[in-house]
């Protein structure tokens, strides 16, 4: 029976690589994809504070992390922005 399983493994091995290899192809794309997303979701936020405040812009740091569970009991996404303040512009 053992040897029986192991035949079926080894039978099933180059489609389980197959399988393996393109789920990374995968994850690699959707993390490229990603941080391109944050890259530019930084920039966005960088344009619209520099209209109340001068920060510190090579210093400044985002991250879109799971939030523990909520009210409802699911994960979502949170994003954090981490950035010193050079001066704050009065109204």
């Amino acid at each position: 029976m053992l040897f029986n399983f192991l035949d079926f493994i080894r039978k099933n091995s180059g489609e389980s690589k197959q399988v393996a290899k393109d789920r990374l192809k995968m994850v690699i794309m959707n993390d490229r994809v990603n941080m391109q997303l944050i890259e530019d979701i930084k920039y966005d936020i960088i344009g619209v504070i520099k209209n109340y405040m001068e920060i510190d812009e090579d210093n400044f740091q985002i991250s879109i992390r799971q939030s523990s569970n909520n009210a409802a009991g699911t994960k979502m996404p949170v994003l954090f922005a981490d950035f010193p303040i050079k001066k704050i512009y009065k109204n």
